[in-house]
C-alpha cells in the first residue's frame, strides 16, 4: 500500500526523492506490536546504490536492500520491482493521473495523495 508519495521534477535523479519520501512516512498502527514509526527495510534498484543512503538509511533503523552496481543483477529485485509496479498501476489507474494536467507541482501531489489515500482504503476494505 502506498504509505507516501511525492513528485519530482523529471530531471531530478531518483536517488535525491528518497530521504523526503522516508521522512513522509507515517508511524503505522499494528494490532500485534507498538506503533512502527519507520519500515523495517527498504528495497531499491541500482539507481539508489550510493554510500551516503545506505549510511543515512542505517542510521535510521533501516536494513537498505540495494542492488549494487556492477555486482548483482536487477532479477534478484524482481520480486519486489512488482510490487512497486503494481502499486504504480494502481495509482495511475485514475483517469486524472494518466497525463498531466494541472501546471502546478503541488495540484498533481494533491491528486497523487487523493488516489493513494482511495487505494489504501479499497485495499483495507478487502481485508474486513
Amino acid at each position: 500500500m502506498p504509505l507516501a508519495v511525492g513528485v519530482s521534477a523529471a530531471n531530478t535523479h531518483d536517488s535525491q526523492a528518497l530521504k523526503p519520501l522516508v521522512k513522509a512516512i507515517p508511524a503505522v498502527k499494528s494490532r500485534r506490536g507498538p506503533r512502527r514509526a519507520r519500515p523495517g527495510k527498504l528495497h531499491a534498484d541500482k539507481a539508489y546504490d550510493i554510500a551516503e543512503l545506505r549510511t543515512w538509511l542505517r542510521g535510521r533503523g533501516i536494513v537498505p536492500r540495494i542492488a549494487r552496481k556492477g555486482i548483482e543483477s536487477s532479477e534478484k529485485l524482481g520480486q519486489h520491482r512488482w510490487v512497486i509496479e503494481r502499486s504504480i498501476a494502481w495509482l495511475f489507474g485514475y483517469r486524472r493521473l494518466t497525463s498531466r494536467y494541472e501546471v502546478h507541482a503541488h495540484l498533481f501531489c494533491a491528486f497523487l495523495t487523493l488516489a493513494a489515500t482511495l487505494t489504501c482504503y479499497k485495499k483495507l476494505a478487502k481485508t474486513k
